[in-house]
């Protein structure tokens, strides 16, 4: 395994879609991913998966069943496998998410908003 150095920043500015994540690293069977997001996405879940959301800059909002969780940038949370949860975003945030290699973005649904074979930058 080559050992690589990894700016965030600069992998940000590589891209501009929103709710597309990118691959930026692999570990442990797990992928470290960057995504940009504005607007709201959709209620999911995942069964078997539990997931990070790390908000590198802004504000994230994760509307779970009894509760909105507000994100600002330095903090983290752990969704919990089988949670169904929403993110949104007023305003365009950056993230990282740390998840096992088999997530997909919008869990057990299939939608517009699917990505099935993430780019890897």
């Amino acid at each position: 395994m080559e050992i690589i150095k990894v700016n965030l920043a600069e992998k940000l500015s590589t891209f501009t879609d929103h709710w597309s994540p990118k691959i930026i690293g692999q570990l442990n069977n797990q992928h470290v991913k960057i995504a940009k997001l504005k607007g709201e996405f959709v209620l999911h879940q995942h069964a078997n998966e539990d997931e990070l959301f790390y908000v590198i800059d802004g504000k994230l909002y994760i509307q779970l069943e009894h509760e909105t969780l507000k994100l600002n940038s330095g903090e983290f949370v752990i969704i919990p496998r089988g949670t169904p949860h929403k993110p949104y975003a007023p305003e365009e945030v950056s993230i990282l998410l740390f998840e096992p290699i088999s997530t997909r973005n919008t869990g057990d649904l299939d939608c517009e908003l699917t990505v099935k074979n993430p780019d890897q930058i």
